[in-house]
């Protein structure tokens, strides 16, 4: 029987069910197989080798009635698409911007974003780095700093708000740096990397009014910005309770614009938007805009994909539906915490994350532990979760070393509106059960390294013999 975190009383979805898609599962045989030619890189695995898909939560949303009605009214006007029109009233009512320029998806506005603002020796602070945001960074020339708390970086610490900004470390930053070379402070809502972890109101506002001080922009990383409300509402004290839409009005507020991919929060399955408030710098990434992605009222997007994405924002803030998003997380991190599996805490807001590190002591860094627990948990139970730690990290630009940080996760990332409650017990049992088993696990080393972003395409090979469980062949199949 399923007990919602916040009380006493068994729930269910707050939706009803009318069309499914079949799922198979697959034989231990045909999983060694498939991870080998994907070179145990659960990225390159072929989706239909895939029992349970906790790959991300990124595009993998289901769609509601009301959207699926909504891709009937698609205007596929090359300009002055209808749905743009609709997607830009609805952007500036639920997030408070006042210019929307519509991108393919986040990466995209990131693009816009670096071009638009970063210059080779630029400096930008943020409470942790993201993957393609990093890489954008770099490549316009610049570098991130992170000034995050350091209980970010400890698993085992419950801070309720662990995606909070160090205010010393950025004044000291820019005291060092000088305010004319950070064109902008990159903030996150529910930090991934860090295990979907929360900034609060109160510290986001303390951040804001230093930064904008010092005339330094700030910059919103909104995709999650929904799911950070709703921990606000949960967890600081002054707004227990509040609207989520009235929390994200005002976490919005703090900033001068926003990039998001809308394929998070904003439950759709393709499209991002960059936000500013500045008219001018509005202006010019519309017309890179152009450039690299398609019209200023299209972005790339089909007119259908711009209405799903305004109706997914006004469903997005529904109380029951975050409620319930976030309460399925906490249901699967609560069984594994229960039965002793290391992961982040306090539980996060778009997945559970496993602490590698501490999963498999056994295994040396350089071995990828992540890495390696991810594959060896898809052979074992057909669960596809992906990696987050050294080998998303990628290489010191300077020294070509790789980066080690201080997290190395494993990401069991919840689709919204996609599986039940079933799905996460065979989940939690099968991660309980490689637990039980885990001095089995060995490590990784690569075999093809990509230049960027390499945990998307990377390849690897055991350390030892050629199964990343060891007797995994005389081993009775969990779930064959």
């Amino acid at each position: 029987m399923s007990r919602h975190p916040s009380g006493k009383r068994s729930w269910a979805e707050p939706y009803r069910i009318k069309m499914v898609e079949p799922i198979r599962m697959t034989t231990r045989a045909e999983r060694e197989h498939a991870i080998a030619e994907a070179g145990f890189n659960t990225f390159l695995l072929r989706s239909r080798d895939v029992y349970i898909d906790l790959l991300t939560d990124s595009g993998t949303s289901a769609m509601s009635d009301r959207q699926w009605a909504g891709m009937m009214l698609g205007d596929e006007a090359y300009a002055g698409s209808e749905n743009y029109y609709h997607l830009e009233e609805v952007v500036r009512r639920r997030y408070g911007f006042r210019h929307l320029i519509p991108t393919h998806q986040g990466r995209g506005a990131e693009h816009i974003l670096c071009r638009l603002l970063v210059s080779p020796g630029c400096v930008v602070p943020g409470n942790m780095y993201f993957t393609t945001t990093k890489a954008h960074l770099e490549l316009a020339g610049g570098r991130f700093a992170d000034v995050i708390i350091d209980e970010a970086h400890d698993t085992l610490s419950e801070a309720p708000f662990k995606g909070n900004i160090d205010l010393r470390k950025l004044e000291a930053l820019i005291d060092s740096v000088g305010p004319e070379r950070i064109p902008f402070i990159w903030v996150q809502c529910n930090v991934n990397m860090a295990g979907g972890q929360p900034i609060s109101l109160a510290n986001l506002r303390a951040a804001s009014e230093l930064c904008r001080a010092r005339g330094i922009r700030v910059i919103l990383d909104a995709t999650r910005a929904v799911e950070n409300a709703w921990f606000i509402s949960q967890r600081e004290r002054e707004h227990l309770g509040r609207p989520i839409a009235d929390i994200l009005r005002d976490l919005c507020a703090c900033a001068d614009g926003c990039t998001n991919s809308a394929k998070k929060d904003c439950l759709v399955n393709i499209g991002g938007f960059l936000c500013l408030n500045d008219e001018t710098l509005a202006e010019k990434a519309r017309n890179l805009v152009v450039v690299f992605e398609g019209l200023h009222t299209y972005g790339g997007l089909a007119g259908r994909d711009m209405e799903a994405m305004a109706i997914g924002i006004e469903e997005s803030i529904h109380e029951d539906h975050i409620r319930a998003r976030v309460g399925q997380v906490e249901y699967l991190g609560s069984l594994l915490r229960e039965a002793g599996v290391p992961i982040v805490l306090p539980i996060g807001g778009h997945g559970v994350f496993i602490d590698a590190a501490r999963f498999l002591p056994h295994m040396p860094r350089e071995q990828f532990p992540a890495q390696a627990l991810a594959a060896a948990l898809y052979v074992e139970s057909g669960v596809r979760a992906m990696e987050r730690g050294a080998v998303s990290s990628g290489r010191n630009p300077d020294t070509g070393e790789n980066i080690f940080p201080s997290l190395e996760l494993i990401r069991l990332t919840i689709p919204r509106r996609v599986y039940t409650q079933a799905h996460m017990d065979v989940t939690a049992e099968s991660v309980i059960e490689l637990f039980e088993h885990r001095d089995r696990i060995v490590g990784l080393r690569f075999t093809h390294e990509p230049e960027y972003l390499r945990f998307f395409q990377a390849r690897f090979q055991p350390v030892i013999g050629s199964s990343v469980l060891l007797n995994a062949e005389r081993r009775t199949p969990a779930r064959a």
